[in-house]
């Protein structure tokens, strides 16, 4: 199996299709009440969808690769987005910082690079 995509929702289709498009992701479907996006690496997508009212926080965390984050962040920060956590060695040996969408969601733009998937703590395969 492979992950196809993950639907986030969204409180006003318009504001986040903006603020996925600011920071770099290619719109592929465009309706009044769903929205897809490519990632600009690899050929992952993800997508919004309408909700109505609000929504009580999920604990879902979004997480998106980047190979520079440090410099991502900056660009984003000077195009306005405003991080809730700046980028930030952890103890799982990645690097991370967090935002909030429009609608609540949480992002986390982070790199692990090999630790992504091969962790010093891995398990052996079955």
């Amino acid at each position: 199996m492979n992950l196809n995509q993950v639907t986030l929702p969204a409180l006003d289709v318009a504001a986040s299709v903006a603020f996925y498009r600011g920071m770099g992701f290619v719109q592929i479907v465009d309706s009044p009440h769903y929205a897809r996006f490519e990632c600009p690496a690899g050929d992952a997508t993800f997508s919004v969808h309408e909700i109505h009212g609000t929504q009580a926080p999920t604990g879902v965390v979004v997480y998106f690769e980047c190979e520079r984050l440090d410099q991502r962040v900056a660009a984003l920060e000077a195009s306005g987005y405003e991080f809730s956590t700046r980028p930030t060695d952890q103890r799982w040996l990645w690097r991370e910082a967090r935002l909030i969408d429009p609608s609540g969601n949480v992002l986390c733009l982070y790199h692990a690079g090999a630790n992504r998937r091969h962790p010093p703590w891995r398990t052996a395969a079955p």
